[in-house]
């Protein structure tokens, strides 16, 4: 009989950035990692990326990942170049149908399609081209299985939570492969509430956890009286103008549809 496999049990990629900031609309790519994994224990494919953003990394952003502006300017590549292989290479692990896991996605995955449309007139959605791109996030699925446990989520958390192993966090290929392991661990652990999932049925459930977690969250700032706004938008927060409505495919605002 053939061996039935869970969907953290097979082939997994992983997606992560390292940026100059943390807003999605301005901010810009650094460097940034895909990692690929056949099977759990199977070694790992690396591919890494540096860009020179164009602007200054500021000393916030410095003090994360490391990165200076004398390193990107003499080692890094344009940004127009660099985003456009990176959604390339998203693209790829679309067609083949492999998710791609990426640790609180709407931040890396927005930013990167903000570069798309300000270095390339693109987006993410454009160089998909029609494939599904599959997103693991742990951050979702541990909120998810796991709701009421106090404490933060950071990657660094949660890898201490599920015993995985985090060596030099805040580089991007390092925090990739943690990112990958985790979510093998979190299906592993949690295999009753999460391993009866396709991929594509486990994406779908995503997008509806996480916004009944946004939805907790804003309940939570209203109540203490934080003027803060929770988008709950999954995978990637839409294109809004500046009115505040989205952008429809046709970079028209859908309040004057």
């Amino acid at each position: 009989m053939e061996q039935h496999h869970y969907w953290h049990e097979g082939p997994l990629a992983s997606f992560d950035t390292e940026t100059t900031g943390v807003d999605v609309e301005s901010d810009r790519v650094v460097s940034a990692a895909l990692v690929v994994q056949a099977a759990p224990g199977s070694a790992a494919e690396r591919r890494t990326w540096l860009a020179d953003p164009g602007i200054a990394i500021p000393d916030g952003a410095r003090a994360v990942h490391g990165i200076t502006d004398e390193h990107v300017r003499a080692f890094g590549r344009p940004p127009h170049t660099v985003v456009g292989e990176i959604a390339r290479a998203l693209a790829d692990q679309a067609r083949a149908g492999v998710p791609v896991v990426v640790m609180n996605a709407p931040y890396d995955l927005t930013l990167l399609d903000r570069e798309l449309r300000r270095h390339r007139e693109s987006s993410l959605e454009e160089f998909l081209d029609g494939a599904a791109l599959l997103v693991v996030d742990p951050r979702v699925l541990d909120k998810h299985v796991d709701r009421y446990r106090r404490g933060r989520r950071t990657l660094t958390d949660l890898c201490a939570h599920y015993g995985v192993s985090l060596e030099g966090a805040h580089d991007a290929a390092a925090d990739a492969t943690a990112s990958l392991e985790l979510v093998r661990a979190i299906g592993a652990r949690h295999r009753a509430a999460l391993g009866g999932f396709s991929a594509a049925e486990l994406h779908l459930r995503q997008g509806v956890w996480h916004a009944a977690q946004a939805r907790g969250l804003q309940d939570w700032f209203d109540r203490s009286g934080t003027p803060e706004r929770v988008d709950r938008s999954w995978p990637l927060r839409p294109v809004r103008c500046a009115c505040g409505h989205r952008l429809t495919s046709g970079h028209s605002c859908e309040a004057a549809a």
